[in-house]
């Protein structure tokens, strides 16, 4: 007769408190949750895109007032122009698909960005990639509202979001941040609609086109020198509201979307 433990197989055979027993079984399961996990999320991935995309085109959309409440966002999107900018030409670049462009990847890629030097990243961004996406609202052939992304580091995280502008290419029409990783309640109050809403009206540039928007702490004195630049502050959250003043003054100053705007306005396409 055989053997009862060849006939069972060497695992089987294992008392159940062995220490190969439970090795085997631990290792197993790990196994299988690994191929679980990697499934589930090669198999999701595509629509993890999605739905980042489209919460992005919903607050472009949102910031150019053009969002509406249960509409479709694929049809809302459609009145929005996207095109590339050549941000060391200040151009249009030609040639480029913004709805594919990723600028953040492009920042990572030393085929696409420049390191910035230390003493100009402002911002805290490191890399700034050579192209980025801009977002147009038009009114016939003229340009009515210009979004651009920026994005610069806060107290805890770099935060992403759009600032959009009238067609005069400085007065400020809306901000918003799609991502940020700051404190709920202190400097997450940048996400505070209310807060976001005291930027509308504002001037990016002075008289001779240098950025000066930047909230400050207090509130500004109307009529005073410099008001129509300040934005009241978020109490609590200074470092928080230095990075998105730094973010500003980056991204729209010579390395960002200075010279592009300045290239709009000659071309005679805003209004």
């Amino acid at each position: 007769m055989p053997d009862e433990n060849a006939r069972k197989g060497w695992f089987s055979s294992l008392p159940n408190d062995s220490v190969a027993k439970t090795l085997v079984v631990a290792i197993g399961l790990c196994l299988v949750c690994s191929i679980v996990v990697s499934t589930t999320a090669v198999a999701l991935k595509p629509m993890q895109l999605r739905n980042a995309m489209v919460a992005r085109q919903v607050q472009i959309l949102r910031v150019a007032g053009l969002m509406e409440e249960g509409g479709d966002v694929d049809v809302l999107f459609e009145q929005v122009e996207r095109r590339v900018v050549d941000l060391d030409a200040g151009r249009f670049a030609e040639g480029m698909d913004a709805d594919t462009y990723d600028q953040r990847k492009a920042a990572k890629d030393p085929s696409l960005s420049d390191a910035v030097p230390p003493d100009q990243d402002v911002a805290g961004i490191q890399r700034r990639a050579r192209y980025a996406p801009v977002y147009l609202i038009r009114d016939g052939s003229a340009i009515e509202t210009i979004i651009v992304p920026i994005h610069g580091y806060g107290l805890w995280s770099t935060m992403y979001g759009f600032l959009a502008l009238e067609g005069d290419a400085r007065t400020v029409s809306g901000l918003t941040f799609y991502e940020d990783g700051e404190t709920p309640g202190l400097g997450g109050e940048i996400n505070n609609p209310r807060w976001q809403s005291r930027w509308v009206g504002r001037q990016v540039f002075d008289d001779e086109g240098e950025p000066r928007l930047r909230a400050i702490r207090g509130t500004p004195v109307p009529g005073s020198p410099g008001a129509i630049h300040q934005v009241d502050g978020i109490s609590g959250a200074t470092l928080t509201v230095n990075g998105v003043n730094n973010a500003i003054q980056y991204w729209f100053g010579d390395d960002g979307f200075g010279p592009f705007l300045a290239w709009l306005q000659e071309q005679g396409e805003t209004v």
